[in-house]
């Protein structure tokens, strides 16, 4: 039943992964790629934390992809997934201080620090559009 249950989630949340991977975003499926990528990764870097909640769906996947469509985006795309990749998202979480563990949630980093959060209370009152406004506001400051 176990096995089962595993692939069954397996399939149902691969369309929320692909609604990211396929505009770029790369997963970071372990710790260990986690911490080879994030404190290393030069310039800038947006850190999706996804979820299969109703806001990731409607609001901060959405939002995410038409904040890809500015013109000043961050260097490197990388996103985990809350519940699914349990031990990647909490070692994602340790550079969110000093913000809780919140998922969905979006964070800007530069040069392996974070400058600017996005915590699910944030997305889940949100269109899609007023999530990339925010975004491309801080692209606009900090990916130029």
């Amino acid at each position: 039943m176990s096995m089962f249950f595993n692939q069954y989630m397996k399939d149902m949340v691969q369309p929320m992964r692909d609604e990211l991977t396929s505009i770029g975003v790369q997963e970071l499926l372990t710790p260990e790629e986690v911490e080879e990528k994030l404190p290393n990764a030069k310039g800038t870097a947006l850190v999706v934390v996804n979820s299969v909640c109703g806001c990731a769906a409607g609001q901060c996947r959405p939002g995410v992809k038409l904040a890809l469509e500015h013109d000043a985006k961050p260097d490197h795309l990388f996103t985990v997934f809350a519940g699914q990749d349990k031990e990647a998202t909490a070692k994602a979480r340790e550079y969110f201080a000093p913000y809780p563990p919140s998922s969905p949630s979006i964070a800007l980093m530069k040069d392996g620090e974070l400058v600017h959060f996005i915590e699910r209370h944030s997305i889940e009152n949100r269109s899609a559009e007023e999530i990339a406004a925010e975004l491309t506001a801080a692209f606009d400051r900090f990916c130029k």
